[in-house]
């Protein structure tokens, strides 16, 4: 089997993380869609693991958390009974307001379960009293009470809601955009954080980033993902972009590992590949992996 080298593959990510689709990419580089998405699967296992052990131990001060919605294969009220990844999919996530690190992230359902397990892993990173704010969603509240007790400044930014005037003469069922928001209202939870730093305007602005930099995310085409696995890839390896490699203005050109204290100094998108490649020898001197194929991925 054909291996792409190490400048294939750096261009291949390359336009991944800033926003081309897998068929795009095909179409530029002459690969098959099924190379470049075993290189996007074996790239997001080896992103996952190093966010997962390095990014820990973090001094962060002020935390914002939201959700984001996309879907897989198609919308939830066409989903197939029991396709597995089928439907509705939102991803949760945590930005340092000041470094703007991407704390960590979960993909999973608007619910309940998801919401602790995204404060569990949350929790587990920061090691500081910190304070926390997320939107008005009920779920948030008790998931933060059970992994951070009384050890956290927590506020909620609630969001109102009213008619837009610009849609007063069509009928509800025809609207695209929710309801206009016409104020927001901050309340404490837990603790005594500060009401002028109960905001989400940093992760909602990185919502955008998001959209910007992933295809999958881009609303109203046909580049969403059609498996899950996959949805999940593009996004550890976006993250691991942004956390490592993008400069941020707000941080006078740093990265935000760079100004979390992560790394000293900038990554290429070389490097991520680099990280692949320096497992891939590994495996290969240990005698688990063959030169020139690729190791079979088993679904987190």
């Amino acid at each position: 089997m054909n291996k792409l080298t190490t400048e294939q593959r750096t261009q291949i990510v390359h336009m991944m993380v800033e926003g081309m689709s897998i068929r795009s990419i095909c179409r530029v580089t002459g690969r098959s869609k099924g190379a470049i998405l075993r290189l996007l699967a074996e790239l997001g296992d080896v992103c996952a693991e190093y966010h997962d052990e390095h990014v820990r131990g973090l001094a962060c001060e002020r935390v914002q958390c939201d959700e984001i919605w996309q879907f897989v294969g198609c919308k939830e009220k066409q989903a197939k009974l029991g396709k597995h990844g089928e439907g509705d999919v939102w991803t949760w996530t945590a930005i340092d307001a000041d470094t703007k690190l991407i704390v960590t992230w979960a993909v999973g359902g608007r619910d309940a379960g998801t919401a602790w397990e995204f404060m569990n892993d949350l929790s587990g990173r920061v090691i500081n009293r910190m304070q926390l704010t997320t939107d008005g969603y009920g779920a948030y509240l008790e998931a933060v009470i059970d992994n951070f007790g009384s050890m956290v400044d927590y506020g909620q930014l609630v969001k109102l809601y009213g008619d837009d005037p610009r849609n007063k003469n069509k009928p509800a069922h025809v609207k695209y955009s929710p309801s206009q928001c016409v104020g927001c209202k901050p309340y404490r939870r837990i603790g005594h954080p500060d009401l002028a730093h109960i905001s989400t305007s940093y992760v909602e602005r990185h919502n955008l980033t998001m959209r910007m930099h992933m295809r999958r995310f881009t609303r109203l085409t046909n580049a969403f993902s059609k498996k899950v696995e996959n949805h999940c890839h593009a996004q550890a390896l976006f993250f691991m972009y942004y956390n490592f490699c993008k400069a941020h203005k707000s941080l006078s050109g740093a990265t935000p590992a760079m100004a979390a204290g992560l790394v000293d100094s900038f990554w290429e998108v070389s490097d991520i590949v680099g990280l692949l490649e320096a497992k891939e020898q590994t495996e290969i001197e240990a005698g688990s992996l063959k030169r020139g194929t690729y190791r079979p991925r088993i679904s987190k």
